[in-house]
This record gives C-alpha cells, sequence and structure tokens, in this order.
C-alpha cells in the first residue's frame, strides 16, 4: 500500500520537473553569439582591462593630493630655570606656522594632474580598441576553423563516395583490389585531417574565450561567416586624416605633451622658494629681589615670524632641466607616433585591397572552373575513362584550392579588422 502511493507521488512529481527543467537556461544550447556581442563582453570583463580600469583611483588620487595644501606645523617651547637654581624663572610658548605655496604651484601641480588624467583617459580608450581587435581577430580564427572543418567533412563524403564506387567497380572486375586500397588510404587521411582541424578548433576557441573574459569551464556559440560582401569605398588619404584625429593612443600622446609642457611651467615656478609665515604666543617668568623681598613678574608677548630660503644655491636647475627633457621626449613620441600611425593605416589598407583582388580571382575563374573539373573526374572515373589516381589526386586539389579559398576570405576580414583598428573607426557599418 505505502509503496503504491510513493509511487504514485512520483510520477505525479515527473511533469513539474520536466517543466522546470525545459524553463531553465540550458548555456550549452544557448543563441550563438554575432561578433557585436562578443566584443561587447569582452569589453565589460576582460580581466587586464578590469585590472587597468581600476587604476584610475590612483589617478583620482593624485589630483586630490595636487590639490591639497601643506600641513601647519604645531610648535610649543618650555624652558625653566629650575637645574641652574633659578626655579621661580620659566617661559612657555605655543605658535603655529604654515608654508604658503607661491608661484601659483597648486594650480600648476592640479593642471599636471588633468593631464595625467586626460591621458590616462585615452590610454584606457586604445586598450579598448586594440581588445576590440584581438577578439575580432580571434573570432574570424574560429569561424575558420569551423568552416575548416566543414570542408573536411565535405572531403571524408567525397572520398567515402569514391569508395562505393570502387566497390562497385571492384565487384564489376573492372579493377584490380589496389585501387580500393588506396581510396581507403585517402579516407583515412581525410578523417585524420579533420582531427588536426577540431584540434584547432579548440585552441582557437580557447583563445578567445579568454580574450573575453569568461569563467573557467564556460563556453559559447559564436555565429559568423568569413564571406562578407561588405566594401571600404574610403581612399588612403581620407583614412589617414581620419586616424590622426580619431586614435586614441595618439590622443594619449597628445596629453602627454600638454603634460609636459604644464611640468615645465611647474618646474620653473619651483625656483621660487616657499614662504612660511608663523604666529607664537609666549610667557616669560622672571624673580626680582628688591630690599630681600623676592618678587615675580610675568609678561606675554605675540610674535609673527616669516621665513623663505634663499635661492643661492639651488635654484631647481635641476628639475627644470628634468621637465624639458620630459617635454622633448613627449614631443617626440608624439612626432613618431603620427608616423606610424600613417604607415599602419597605409600597410592595412593595401593588405586589404590586395585580398580584395585574391578572392576576385578564386570566385570568377578559379571555383567554378574547380568545381566543374571535379564532377568530370568523377564522372570519368565512373565510366572507366579514366584511372583512381586522377580522382584522388582532383580531390586532393578541391580541397586545397577550397582551403586557400578560406584563408583568402580569412585574410580579408583580419585585413579589414587591422584597417578599422588603424583609423579607429567602424568601416563598414557595423556589419560583420
Amino acid at each position: 500500500m505505502g509503496t503504491t502511493v510513493l509511487t504514485r507521488g512520483a510520477l505525479l512529481l515527473v511533469p513539474g520537473i520536466l517543466g522546470l527543467l525545459c524553463s531553465a537556461p540550458v548555456w550549452g544550447e544557448s543563441q550563438p553569439l554575432a561578433l557585436p556581442q562578443l566584443v561587447d563582453y569582452a569589453l565589460q570583463n576582460n580581466g587586464e582591462l578590469n585590472a587597468l580600469r581600476a587604476e584610475k583611483g590612483s589617478r583620482d588620487a593624485a589630483k586630490i593630493r595636487a590639490g591639497l595644501l601643506p600641513n601647519p606645523t604645531l610648535e610649543l617651547d618650555a624652558a625653566t630655570g629650575a637645574l641652574t637654581g633659578s626655579s621661580a624663572e620659566n617661559s612657555l610658548s605655543i605658535g603655529f606656522s604654515q608654508e604658503l605655496l607661491l608661484a601659483g604651484k597648486r594650480d600648476k601641480r592640479r593642471a599636471i594632474a588633468e593631464q595625467e588624467m586626460e591621458s590616462y583617459r585615452w590610454q584606457l580608450a586604445d586598450r579598448e580598441r586594440v581588445l576590440a581587435e584581438e577578439v575580432k581577430t580571434a573570432f574570424y580564427d574560429v569561424v575558420l576553423a569551423e568552416q575548416r572543418l566543414t570542408l573536411a567533412d565535405r572531403f571524408i563524403a567525397l572520398n567515402r563516395q569514391l569508395l562505393e564506387v570502387t566497390n562497385e567497380r571492384l565487384l564489376a572486375g573492372d579493377i584490380p583490389e589496389l585501387e580500393l586500397n588506396l581510396v581507403k588510404v585517402e579516407l583515412a587521411r581525410s578523417e585524420g585531417a579533420k582531427i588536426d582541424v577540431e584540434k584547432s578548433l579548440q585552441q582557437r576557441q580557447s583563445r578567445l574565450w579568454t580574450l573575453m573574459g569568461l569563467p573557467r569551464g564556460e563556453s559559447r556559440h559564436v555565429a559568423g561567416n568569413l564571406d562578407n560582401k561588405t566594401q571600404v569605398t574610403g581612399e588612403l588619404a581620407d583614412l589617414k586624416q581620419l586616424a590622426q584625429g580619431k586614435r586614441p593612443d595618439l590622443k594619449a600622446l597628445a596629453a602627454e605633451k600638454v603634460r609636459g609642457d604644464a611640468e615645465l611651467v611647474l618646474a620653473d615656478a619651483e625656483s621660487i622658494p616657499n614662504l612660511t609665515a608663523g604666529i607664537a604666543l609666549k610667557r616669560d617668568t622672571t624673580a626680582m629681589e628688591i630690599g630681600g623681598v623676592e618678587g615675580k613678574d610675568t609678561a606675554y608677548t605675540l610674535g609673527l615670524k616669516l621665513s623663505i630660503p634663499i635661492p643661492v644655491f639651488d635654484r631647481n636647475q635641476a628639475g627644470v632641466q628634468e621637465a624639458r627633457a620630459r617635454q622633448n621626449s613627449a614631443a617626440s613620441r608624439w612626432a613618431a607616433a603620427v608616423n606610424s600611425i600613417e604607415r599602419d593605416v597605409a600597410t592595412a589598407y593595401l593588405s586589404y585591397r590586395n585580398t580584395e583582388k585574391v578572392l576576385g580571382l578564386y570566385r570568377s575563374n578559379i571555383l567554378p572552373q574547380l568545381e566543374e573539373n571535379l564532377k568530370l573526374t568523377q564522372e570519368a572515373y565512373r565510366l572507366g575513362e579514366l584511372g583512381i589516381l586522377s580522382v584522388i589526386q582532383e580531390q586532393k586539389l578541391f580541397f586545397e584550392v577550397n582551403d586557400s579559398y578560406l584563408t583568402a576570405l580569412h585574410d580579408r576580414q583580419t585585413a579589414l579588422v587591422k584597417l578599422e583598428s588603424a583609423v579607429a573607426t567602424d568601416l563598414t557599418g557595423g556589419v560583420q
């Protein structure tokens, strides 16, 4: 009786459990992520990028430090004549002193801190640019491996079809058994090549997950292809000019150059010493003896003290020289970066145009003729007009050329990624 009730209860729970399982999110069957989603995820979760973002706190602290005034000094002074036989005589003094920054040093330090923060912001933006380029390149590496895996499956299917045809002709007595063995070897080789492609796919996926900052043990499906028909219409001169206005690393160096100018101004101001002003209240007690009668006298005085170093030996010559050296270095690095960016844009642009030309050759001449040759060769072998080695050679050529075509597609996409990164601009309207 009890067993029957438990069994019925368990059966009643089954639909509810199945409903919960069906409604729960299953990560392994999640929707594939397109390239923009992968880039957004990486920009939010990449470990190195988040570590760089955390450095903003130190820049904020430097900005606060630059605006702070020196702390005032409390001065206490006490003296007694007890040890010299004049116990009735003593003095007590209390005072405060404050260092006053002259020549606008405080504002100049804050200007330097502002430029340092500006440089940091552009450095962070440049790291995001580089990360986006790395993620896009890794994405197309994964897509290339996936399409190579599809090509490997097709190559295996071709060898299996050839194996069937070879079996039929062997049973009919048209060919020797050696031809069947040759096809079996080619089938095994194509299956081994697929294993290598699968290994490459796993390695490239691992790199993409690392760049994205995925937690250990998690993975995602990607959605994309290499055959993208979008075109870049801009001219090289326009792209160079666009890069000079958009590249965050160049803007970071420009901020560093402005910071160098501000540091030189501060170094000149540091040659003027600061003034220290102090005020003190003093009480003096003295003893006097008149006609054998001893009396005490107490006097209070209020004093003002001003002190300033005399810049005889140190007029901050070393600080000025150091600031000028940093200023010259920043200006040189900015000028070198302008030339380097122009070369990067030119190289990426020419590489992109070359890949377009290569793809044009594949699409207009090579691939259509290749498909036709493979069909003719297979049919000729079926009819006994060609030997097995000709078919095997044609199938190998078909596989190699198609693999080269996938490589050309991949090269075109990665060249486009490098060009967009060099210009720091989306040149295709977000279509990938």
